[in-house]
């Protein structure tokens, strides 16, 4: 077989180029063979000829100084001997080379039918068909290329072996791209004057001056980051003093420093070229100090505060609605990607880890208590005008609770206890929504709704707990089973019924005290008494007397209960509004009186702000009954209507609910809390305790096991608990 027509079918031209081209590079006989293989040299005839062809590219490559030596040791040949031998085998056709050269050799037979007179390579041109005898041992040659051997050989032809196949030209600049990568890039060595500047900077570092005083302060630096810097300053000492045994040229002298500087050490070759490394970083940043990576492998760059807090204001800009792919997006900027060392951004999977590290929960919002109309108008008025005025006044008095529950109020002050009265409701089938659940368990029919219900209302405080007696025989805690089946509704006449039932209990128990009663802003607590003032309905004209003005009222039964009609809804009955006060106190009558030509008809609101002193309000073209559909007047206006002149009139704004006057006229004091201020209420934190016990309990529809597990569950909350 003509090797060199082999040559070409197998592509060895490549190997031979990396041969040629290569800094000390060692080839296996063994691995070319298997690199045969890959060529599709399947025969048995092909695979034995792959031995002819190492050897027939070590005749051309030896034209540079190689050296062909087994692997396992033996005498090895320099340049002259292989000429030798190939032209001894050329002109005697004696064995080929690899018996001449292998310690175990191969017995073959060489038959030369190249003309050498064709080929242009000066290398004697070989055709050897090795005939292998089975078991025969062969040893795998390796093929060492010279370090000084960097020139470019164009023996064979433009790239070609034989001159008859192209050279490989893309795995070749591949390879070469791959040496250039892994060769260092060449530094300067800094200036005398730059370095003296990083050495000053370095003294400064690992012993700063205090600012008054003689001394220095702690650097606070780790074991490992001050051994670096020292090492740092001494190579800096040792390349800037003239007088250092570290001589030579500008560039021999820094290298030599660094070597003397690890010597002194006792640290090799490599620690002086991480000092350089380090130095040369040092003086380009001075914030590039040698952190050691000590113990910070498996630390995440949301570790560093600073990058915290930025990627957290980041995100507060955002608004409430934020995602994982803002962070992303933040760390997606050249700015960024330098400041972390990093050539792209984090994914959204890390991302969204570094959200919960942050703290931040994929949830729904947290609700709290209700707000709505927390900044509506008449809310800020009473809030500030009534409310805050009076409670400053009664908070003067009130005991003050410590951690340990000690009273910070003088024992010799006349003490005032605040009462907090509310309303709840508990149900049956309220139950824990969330526990822990094994795997095996199944769905299971559940009650639909909420079941029976119980209604609670009581009073608390912060110095007895719930409103009893001290041997808990009375109390004013009201049980009320709502429903229009059942008990009715929880009415303005059922709290003056338990208010009432209060005072007694106060009166009786607690008489030493003063006692207000704070009651919610709701429309039972507020109630007035039938025909009480009120400017809402008020006609502007005469009435007529088909339809005389009247305040609408329930109908109720003897029992205080109201009257419901075939509707199912309560009836209603007008009864005559209450009459009014003039500015000096007299009384003035809303209805024409006895003898008057229209006796019993409500005057309307023209003629009642007439008789106090309004002008223009009666008559064609006299002031409008109110502004707008909606009673809509401008903010501020005081006058623009009849309905808002009345609104302003001291005895409609004075009027007092039922349960005002019921609790003044027994000289407890009542305060109502603003509209929409629940919070301010905490009573609402005793039913909650209370509710998260009673969850607790055995589920049970039965109404007389809902009312003891809600007893049990108010006995619960102690008054060490409210206190707190």
């Amino acid at each position: 077989m003509d090797i060199r027509l082999l040559a070409q079918k197998s592509r060895v031209n490549t190997l031979y180029k990396r041969l040629k081209m290569g800094k000390r590079k060692l080839f296996n006989i063994g691995n070319l063979g298997i690199w045969g293989k890959k060529r599709k040299l399947q025969s048995a005839e092909d695979k034995e000829n792959v031995c002819a062809i190492f050897f027939y590219l070590t005749a051309k490559v030896l034209q540079k100084n190689i050296q062909v030596a087994p692997i396992h040791g033996g005498a090895s040949i320099n340049k002259n001997q292989a000429t030798e031998k190939i032209n001894l085998f050329n002109d005697t056709q004696s064995p080929s080379p690899l018996s001449a050269l292998s310690p175990d050799p191969v017995n073959a037979t060489v038959n030369p039918v190249l003309d050498s007179q064709t080929r242009e390579d000066p290398v004697p041109d070989v055709h050897m068909e090795p005939i292998v005898e089975p078991g025969a041992s062969r040893m795998p040659y390796l093929v060492e290329v010279d370090e000084e051997d960097e020139e470019d050989d164009d023996e064979c032809g433009n790239g070609e072996i034989g001159g008859n196949e192209p050279v490989e030209e893309e795995e070749e600049e591949e390879d070469e791209e791959e040496e250039e990568e892994k060769k260092p890039q060449f530094v300067p060595p800094p200036t005398l004057e730059s370095a003296q500047s990083a050495l000053t900077d370095i003294k400064n570092i690992l012993r700063p001056p205090r600012k008054t005083g003689n001394g220095y302060k702690d650097p606070d630096l780790s074991d490992h980051l001050r051994g670096r810097l020292e090492g740092m300053r001494m190579f800096l000492w040792k390349y800037c003093d003239a007088e250092s045994g570290s001589q030579g040229g500008h560039g021999s002298k820094w290298t030599a420093a660094s070597l003397d500087t690890a010597h002194s050490l006792e640290r090799g070759p490599y620690y002086a070229r991480k000092l350089r490394e380090w130095t040369h970083e040092f003086i380009a940043d001075r914030n590039e100090v040698p952190e050691s990576q000590y113990g910070s492998w498996s630390k995440s760059i949301i570790d560093d505060e600073d990058i915290s807090q930025e990627i957290n204001l980041h995100l507060q800009g955002l608004g409430r609605y934020i995602k994982g792919m803002d962070i992303v997006h933040f760390l997606d900027t050249p700015e960024m990607l330098a400041r972390l060392k990093r050539k792209k951004t984090i994914s959204l999977a890390t991302a969204q880890r570094w959200l919960q590290k942050m703290g931040y929960r994929w949830t729904k919002d947290p609700k709290g208590q209700f707000v709505d109309g927390h900044e509506r108008a008449d809310v800020v008025d009473y809030r500030q005008k009534t409310f805050l005025p009076a409670w400053s006044e009664i908070e003067e008095r009130t005991r003050k609770w410590t951690q340990q529950n000690l009273d910070t109020l003088s024992p010799s002050e006349r003490r005032t206890v605040v009462w907090f009265h509310d309303e709840s409701t508990f149900y049956a089938n309220d139950r824990r929504k969330t526990r822990w659940v094994h795997i095996s368990e199944t769905a299971v029919p559940y009650a639909k709704g909420e079941g029976a219900s119980l209604m609670v209302a009581d009073f608390v405080s912060a110095d007895y707990g719930w409103l009893r007696s001290p041997d808990g025989k009375e109390q004013a805690r009201v049980l009320f089973k709502a429903g229009k089946a059942r008990d009715g509704y929880f009415t303005n006449d059922d709290i003056i019924k338990q208010a009432e039932k209060a005072m007694d209990i106060l009166e009786k128990h607690f008489p030493d005290e003063d006692h207000v009663l704070v009651f919610d802003n709701a429309t039972t607590h507020l109630k007035r008494a039938d025909g009480a003032l009120s400017a809402r309905k008020m006609p502007k004209g005469i009435s007529k007397p088909e339809t005389n003005f009247g305040v609408e009222v329930p109908v109720t039964a003897e029992d205080g209960k109201p009257v419901y009609g075939p509707d199912g809804k309560v009836l209603k009955q007008k009864v005559p509004m209450s009459n009014g006060t003039f500015a000096d106190g007299t009384e003035q009558e809303f209805y024409f009186p006895e003898g008057h030509e229209k006796k019993g008809l409500f005057k309307g609101m023209g003629i009642i702000l007439e008789e106090r002193g309004f002008k223009g309000t009666t008559g064609p073209g006299g002031l409008k009954a109110q502004c707008g559909k909606n009673f809509s007047c401008k903010p501020g206006a005081t006058d623009c209507c009849c309905r808002r002149i009345l609104y302003n009139q001291p005895d409609f704004v004075n009027v007092e609910s039922i349960l005002e006057t019921t609790c003044k006229a027994r000289g407890f004091r009542v305060l109502f809390l603003p509209k929409f201020h629940c919070e301010l209420n905490f009573i609402e934190q005793c039913w909650g305790y209370a509710k998260r016990r009673y969850r607790l309990l055995p589920p049970s529809s039965k109404e007389e096991d809902l009312e003891k597990n809600l007893v049990l569950s108010l006995e619960e909350v102690t008054v060490i608990q409210m206190r707190k």
